[in-house]
């Protein structure tokens, strides 16, 4: 761990989080505000690392800002029972499965549009297949 505070960029570099997504995420109360220098500038430390990367991670995983914070408030809490997290992610599991759903039935209806081998507009399939209902 780092024994000595370290500056916007350094946390920008130890967790991958663009600086101006750092600052959103102090201003909107996600990240506690750092220990400032007697020249006003930003002082981090470790505990702003693993709160940047718990968040980030929350954030690749598709987790909204509110979940994230609801999240962060029962990892604030070690005792407490996780099944809070577990609903969570079960919520969150099945919109994605739903996503990925939607996806798989876009992905097919392309497929069946692709290659359109007509000559002219007046053959072409994927013209046809914009106006045609759907199935």
């Amino acid at each position: 761990m780092t024994t000595q505070p370290f500056n916007i960029g350094g946390l920008s570099r130890q967790t991958g989080v663009n600086i101006e997504t750092i600052r959103y995420y102090e201003k909107i109360g996600m990240l506690p505000p750092p220990a400032r220098s007697q020249g006003g500038f930003r002082q981090y430390e470790d505990h702003h690392i693993q709160r940047l990367r718990f968040i980030r991670r929350g954030r690749d995983l598709g987790f909204s800002i509110d979940s994230i914070r609801a999240l962060l408030t029962l990892a604030e809490q070690p005792g407490s029972p996780c099944e809070g997290a577990d609903q969570m992610v079960a919520l969150h599991l099945d919109e994605v499965e739903r996503k990925i759903a939607d996806l798989t039935m876009l992905r097919d209806e392309l497929r069946k549009m692709k290659n359109c081998c007509g000559q002219v507009v007046a053959e072409c399939r994927i013209i046809a297949s914009l106006v045609a209902p759907r199935e």
